[in-house]
């Protein structure tokens, strides 16, 4: 997922979305429009989403589609301001998304099934691995074929992991499997959840941008 952020209505950072006489006002989640000059309202909806965070920020899902990330009291024409602002930069994070999705590979049936059993004993044995060197615990693996995750880790310790994880290089997958098990430790993306991850791998910021670099072939 793409993201544009701008801390204090400042263009540069990452990370996430009322004009009263244009726009109508809408709940949180539904669909928002913002009207960009040029473009037909239809063609810049966006989804908002508010919370306490102290910046806004545009984000492109794989599928095209714009989350804008709010403080909880930002005036929506604020709101719409930014993203007619930035509606440049949606343009053509869309625009590079079908490209790579132009040249992206099409995993076969047969692929699938492989890849499914063949991810079936790697990650669990990866994991078991891995989880052992860093003194923590998980409960259930599940093995799916999310569209915008590699992994994750709930509340109650159990992990999922993408299938696609195996057609990655080996230290890669590794990456994924040790950022899940740190949040055994730390359930958020803190310093110290990083710093779990990096007393594992202290390389691990290379096998993150590989992640993204390659990953976008398959997600």
């Amino acid at each position: 997922m793409e993201n544009l952020g701008v801390e204090k209505m400042r263009q540069g950072q990452r990370d996430a979305e009322s004009i009263s006489g244009l726009l109508q006002q809408v709940r949180q989640g539904q669909g928002n429009t913002a009207d960009v000059p040029g473009l037909r309202q239809q063609e810049c909806v966006y989804r908002l989403v508010r919370s306490r965070r102290k910046s806004l920020a545009l984000q492109v899902s794989p599928d095209g589609s714009v989350i804008v990330r709010a403080p909880m009291r930002t005036a929506k024409y604020r709101i719409d301001s930014f993203v007619k602002e930035h509606w440049a930069w949606v343009e053509k994070q869309r625009q590079r998304l079908a490209e790579q999705r132009a040249k992206a590979h099409v995993i076969t049936d047969q692929e699938r099934r492989e890849g499914i059993e063949r991810a079936k004993q790697i990650i669990p044995e990866r994991t078991a691995y891995f989880a052992r060197r860093m003194g923590v615990t998980y409960g259930r693996i599940t093995i799916r074929e999310q569209k915008t995750r590699w992994g994750s880790c709930s509340q109650a310790g159990n992990l999922s992991f993408n299938w696609k994880l195996v057609l990655m290089p080996p230290d890669v997958l590794d990456y994924v499997v040790v950022h899940e098990l740190a949040h055994r430790k730390e359930m958020n993306h803190s310093p110290r959840f990083w710093a779990v991850v990096e007393k594992e791998l202290p390389g691990y910021r290379a096998r993150r941008e590989e992640l993204k670099r390659r990953g976008r072939e398959f997600l």
